[in-house]
């Protein structure tokens, strides 16, 4: 009896083999179950510690009637693998809207940043000033001179001498300063809103400055004899032969000089003409430089209308209207220039005020920075 019972034992589980189908997928099925259950957070420790000994089990040692297919059925493995999703939430992205909110501050912070350039500093644009100031003297004070002995000397010489130079400053330095080379300019701008006040004096004493270093290179340059040689009397001097381009009214007028006398043009003429003509001429040079119109025109405008206007006031006054170059000639010349020199400050600087005033009242246009949207009138703002 005692050797029947390992015979039928063996014969139990091959005899279920057949008549219970369903045991070896469930065997089969308890390692896939053990596999998320082990690395799933949420599976509780007793279920864990069932599945591997369970799977660690072998089919001969455990009989079918201990581990019915009713307790591991193929079923729970879904059921124990369901809440592993859903224990791990997905990673929340970040919204887009932020990264669009972040690029618009980036380019807002730009335009702002282009908008608030200050350009170049102070003295770099006292430098452009008084060095433009400085060619225009020595080219045109120099061409009067120097081409009076030479028998080259008309009146026509003389004022493109002056609006050559005057193009050719405007044309460099206008970048830098504004290429004004003349305080009637400089005053005209700052009263149109163009330049700051602060920087008024600045550029006067800069303008200046310039005028008077061309005048002593010429007053340096000329030769002691030369006034002699050139004088009826024999009789002359260096200052003398300064003062014939210096400007003057009444019996220092050109005309006074030319007839002996006979005839002059007094105060009130001159001052009528370089007002006028002062006026006119800042008023070219507010409207060629206006944004408004097409950019690389306003030195030609400038240096040609400065030309045309010298042949009309050069038989009055000499031509001032410029009170650097009137400045700067009545310091080496004789004493009557330097009493007379007032006339040639405040008749300009009054025909600057009169063009600034009139040009902001009909001609100019409210600039808004805040409101440019185009590159061109954005960089045209900086240059202003």
């Amino acid at each position: 009896m005692s050797q029947q019972k390992p015979e039928n034992a063996d014969a139990t589980p091959t005899d279920a083999a057949p008549t219970t189908p369903e045991t070896t997928p469930s065997a089969s099925a308890t390692p896939d179950v053990t596999a998320p259950e082990v690395t799933a957070p949420e599976v509780t420790a007793p279920e864990a510690d069932a599945a591997p000994a369970s799977a660690a089990a072998p089919a001969a040692e455990v009989p079918a009637a201990e581990v019915p297919a009713a307790e591991v059925p193929a079923a729970d493995a879904p059921s124990a693998a369901t809440p592993a999703p859903d224990a791990a939430p997905a990673a929340p992205q970040a919204p887009a809207p932020a990264v669009v909110v972040e690029e618009v501050a980036v380019v807002e912070e730009v335009v702002v940043t282009t908008a608030t350039t200050d350009g170049p500093g102070l003295l770099a644009r006292l430098g452009a000033e008084a060095f433009g100031t400085f060619l225009v003297v020595l080219a045109g004070v120099g061409i009067w001179l120097y081409s009076g002995f030479s028998g080259t000397q008309t009146t026509l010489t003389v004022a493109l001498g002056f609006g050559v130079a005057t193009l050719a400053a405007v044309a460099t330095l206008g970048h830098v300063s504004g290429g004004h080379v003349n305080p009637a300019v400089t005053l005209g701008a700052v009263l149109a809103g163009r330049t700051r006040a602060r920087d008024l004096l600045p550029y006067w004493l800069a303008q200046v400055a310039g005028g008077a270093l061309a005048a002593a290179v010429l007053f340096l340059t000329v030769p002691t004899a030369l006034p002699a040689l050139l004088s009826q009397t024999g009789e002359g001097s260096v200052r003398s032969f300064f003062a014939a381009t210096a400007n003057g009214f009444a019996e220092n007028s050109p005309l006074s000089r030319l007839s002996t006398g006979s005839a002059e043009f007094g105060l009130v003429p001159a001052l009528l003409v370089e007002v006028v003509l002062t006026a006119v001429l800042v008023g070219v040079v507010l409207a060629a430089t206006d944004r408004r119109t097409p950019r690389g025109h306003a030195p030609y405008a400038i240096g040609l209308t400065y030309a045309v206007l010298l042949l009309v006031a050069l038989p009055v006054t000499n031509a001032g209207l410029n009170p650097a170059r009137s400045t700067a000639v009545a310091i080496f010349s004789e004493g009557w220039a330097l009493e007379q020199l007032w006339l040639f400050w405040v008749a300009p600087l009054v025909g600057a005020a009169v063009a600034a005033l009139v040009y902001r009242a009909f001609a100019s246009e409210p600039l808004e920075i805040d409101e440019l949207d185009e590159d061109d009138d954005l960089e045209d703002a900086v240059a202003r």
